[in-house]
Parts: C-alpha cells; structure tokens; sequence
C-alpha cells in the first residue's frame, strides 16, 4: 500500500468514538516505531503540530521533546502565547528557540516561493539536528504533517512538512501520527485528546509563516506591515463576531508598490490584501461575504496604522481555482 496514499475504504474520522480509535491505533503505532528513542517535535503552536504533540505525549511521554522556534515569521504576538500555553498550560518539555535574525538572513533577497519554502524547511530542520546533538539519545523527527500537504505537493509546490525537507536528514526517521487526516479530522482527534477549544480551532498557519505571507523577497520593514495588518485583520473580525464563522482569514502584502496620496501629497506604497475563506477539509473553499461596515472598518484602520500602505484589497477568488495561500 502506498504510504502517500489514504486508503479508499479509510472512515472520515467525525466523531469521539472514532477518534479514539484513530487515537488507539497510532499510540500503538508511534510506541513501535520510537522504542526507546526519542523524538523531536516542531510545535508551532497550530492545529497540526499542537494535536501531533498531545498525541505524542499519550504514546511516549518524556521520550518527547518539543522545539518551538520564532524564526521572525510568526504573527503579532504568537511564540510569546506559544509559549505560555504549552510551557504553563500543558506542562510539555518545550525548548524555545530564537532565531529570527538566522533565518532572514538566509531568505534575504529570495523571491521564488519554492526557493522561501525550501530554505525554511531545510533551515528548520538544521535547527532541530542542532537541539538533538545537544541532548542524549536518538531522535526521530515529528511532524504535523497532513494529507492536503501531501496532495498539493505532488508536483504543485513543496511543504515544509514534505518536499522541504532536505535529502540529507540527520534524524533515525519521520514520525507523522496524522499525515492521512484532513484538517477537520485533526480537530475532532485534538478534541478527543483533551485539548482546548481556543487551540483546536484555532486558525490554521502555514509552517514558513508570514514568510509566504510577504510575497517575493522579504524585507523586514514590510513583513512588519503584513504582521501589523493580519493583527488589525483577526481583532476587527474578533470584535464583529466573524471569528468561529470564518475558517481562515490573514493578511498578505505583494513585493511591488502602487500610488497613493497621503497628507495631499503623492505617494508609493504597497497594498495589502485581505483573505478569507471558508472549508472543511482545505481541499475546495468560498469566498464569504463580509459586512461592508467591517471592510471599510478595517481598511481605515490598515491605512491609518501601518506604515508604508496605500490600498487594502479583498481577494474574492474561491479555491479552485485559487489557492488558499498566495504563494
């Protein structure tokens, strides 16, 4: 049977009891694969990586070791909360990693997507081969790696879960308990594992982050702009109650410039582009219809309190035959 390939006659996973089966069975499978070795888990703090780790920590416990890493891409307040609830929350053995400076530097002057998403995936995993040489054992690496990854990247583009991943890998192996869920059965399974509401559902992120978010070559002063209006972007949307009916929503900025007027005179700025979108299993998605009140709500504040914008634009692209993400 092909690894890469979920099996036809596979139940969709939609409810408790399910779930603990799914739950049942990759315990097992996890516990037989690691043995006594150890694993590393890139936890983001999303859905994925957030419902890999309480899986994790049900089938090996210690064996685990999380490693949250702020490689300058994370939106407005995020490691600091990643932090907070699995360091005080959920008790997990965490490793915080700073390393913003290390990874814009490589992506410094990189505009091809493929090239951003390559260096994140391979640079992450360096990070991680670093973290493991200092701790005794051997480690398999673990990874929130879904099945819309897997499809979209045959042949379409490279996750940082799958064809990110760098030829000469340093850990024993991959450890992917979820790879042939959809989005929607990773939450009835984080569910089921205890997790909280606000973590479950939360919004899913894109493992290079905000770095697909700032198209073509990133510059800090407009990943600033982009982290600044997706922050504007989920508090207007929070306020108007859009939150828990709008599957995902952010923010992304191109690498050009258009012409403006800012305080009568002429000026040169980007757009942002606002995206939002509705599904449930990330495969297809719609458009939905916002308020034009809390459009116009946004877009004032967007042009009033990040800098070096001068249009805010509302992408009505349902997928197909767009993407959810830009890049």
């Amino acid at each position: 049977m092909d690894p890469n390939k979920r099996p036809d006659d596979m139940i969709r996973i939609t409810t408790a009891e399910l779930a603990e089966k799914f739950i049942e069975e990759q315990v097992a499978a996890v516990r037989e694969q690691v043995g006594d070795n150890n694993v590393l888990l890139a936890l983001s703090g999303g859905v994925d990586s957030s419902v890999v780790a309480a899986l994790l920590i049900k089938a090996i416990g210690k064996q685990l070791v999380c490693v949250h890493v702020n490689h300058g891409l994370m939106r407005k307040g995020e490691s600091e909360q990643v932090v907070e609830v699995f360091r005080n929350q959920l008790d997990a053995n965490l490793i915080y990693i700073d390393a913003e400076d290390r990874f814009l530097d490589k992506l410094a002057g990189v505009a091809d997507p493929e090239k951003k998403r390559k260096i994140i995936g391979e640079e992450f995993v360096r990070v991680f081969e670093e973290e493991s040489n200092k701790l005794e054992g051997k480690f398999f690496l673990g990874q929130g790696t879904i099945y819309p990854d897997i499809i979209e990247s045959d042949g379409v583009k490279a996750h940082h879960n799958v064809g990110g991943l760098p030829e000469d890998m340093k850990f024993i192996g991959l450890v992917e308990p979820v790879r042939l869920l959809y989005k929607d059965e990773v939450r009835v399974v984080g569910s089921a594992l205890g997790l909280p509401d606000d973590m479950v559902y939360r919004q899913p992120f894109p493992g290079p982050g905000l770095g697909v978010r700032c198209l073509g070559a990133i510059t800090k002063d407009r990943l600033a702009a982009v982290r600044e209006s997706d922050a504007i972007l989920r508090e207007e949307f929070d306020i108007a109650g859009l939150t828990p009916h709008v599957w995902q929503f952010f923010t992304s900025i191109p690498d050009f410039r258009s012409t403006g007027v800012k305080d009568g005179k002429r000026a040169f700025d980007w757009p942002v582009i606002i995206r939002a979108v509705n599904t449930v299993d990330a495969m297809t998605a719609t458009v939905p219809e916002i308020d034009w009140a809390v459009l116009k709500k946004i877009t004032d504040r967007i042009l009033k309190e990040v800098p070096g914008v001068c249009r805010v634009l509302y992408d009505l692209s349902p997928k197909p035959s767009a993407t959810i993400e830009w890049e």
